[in-house]
């Protein structure tokens, strides 16, 4: 027996008037933007004050990985998309372009502010996955980022999702091959590829967490990070409605194997003992 799919509208909050200019319009998504940013920053400031080092950075830090994120993903989206036009839209908030660029960005920043970017980059590696948990709850609210078409018992359609996950959408966008009888208008349903996600990103959170406190050099758990984030994207990769194929693979697995490559690399290499941590 087939089961009828759940339903998923976006989640818009309005408040007005605002000013006198008319109401203010918050998306989920926006919403859960500022928290995720706003936990990722309280996590990796209590992770870096447990380790020893000064937390006060993350002032500047999260500053730079807000920016970093917004610059990187919209320049991974129009790569993808093969377009300039796409740098000035609203879409196209990619994880993997705004996480490269975010890591640049706060890079540059932690130089300049003479600490050690592999010290903060461990405290950051936990907030991020804790921000990332709830930023992917953000793409369940505006209905973007799903899955393949999927009759499975929990099966979620999006009539208004970004875009639509009609038959239409699917077939053209997303290249699921529905059958010729199938009525172009007709919602599909699909993996709710953004709550799996939200479900791994807290299990990466719990696991870095519980791992706070190594002993291993400077950089070891952010290579922890990378591992975990790039064994996540890679599965769930398989679930979600894609595009952008690389031969058998999408563009985001084939960064994910980078990174996972890379946090192979820092796990191995940073494995030495390091200073006892200071008490908290």
């Amino acid at each position: 027996m087939i089961l009828s799919p759940i339903i998923q509208h976006p989640a818009n909050f309005t408040f007005g008037p605002f000013g006198g200019i008319g109401p203010l319009e918050l998306t989920g998504f926006g919403l859960a933007m500022m928290a995720a940013f706003g936990i990722a920053h309280w996590v990796a400031q209590t992770v870096l004050a447990q380790r020893g080092d000064d937390p006060e950075i993350m002032n500047d830090v999260t500053f730079a990985a807000l920016v970093g994120t917004i610059v990187g993903a919209k320049i991974y989206f129009a790569i993808n998309e093969g377009r300039l036009s796409a740098l000035w839209g609203r879409a196209g908030f990619v994880f993997w372009g705004g996480f490269i660029g975010a890591v640049i960005l706060c890079f540059a920043v932690i130089r300049w502010r003479k600490a050690s970017f592999l010290r903060i980059a461990d405290g950051t590696a936990v907030g991020i996955a804790a921000g990332y948990a709830i930023g992917r709850t953000g793409c369940w609210a505006v209905g973007d980022d799903y899955g393949r078409v999927w009759d499975g018992p929990l099966a979620v359609a999006f009539p208004d999702g970004r875009p639509p996950s009609t038959a239409y959408v699917m077939n053209m966008e997303f290249h699921a091959n529905l059958p010729a009888n199938v009525n172009p208008a007709t919602v599909m349903g699909v993996f709710p590829t953004q709550l799996l996600e939200v479900a791994l990103g807290f299990v990466m959170f719990v696991i870095l967490w519980r791992l706070r406190r190594h002993t291993h050099g400077a950089g070891w758990l952010f290579g922890m990070y990378c591992l975990l984030a790039g064994i996540e994207r890679f599965i769930v990769e398989f679930f979600r409605a894609k595009s952008d194929m690389i031969g058998p693979v999408t563009s985001a697995q084939v960064v994910a194997l980078c990174v996972f490559a890379a946090g192979l690399a820092l796990v191995t290499l940073r494995r030495e003992s390091a200073p006892a941590l200071a008490p908290t």
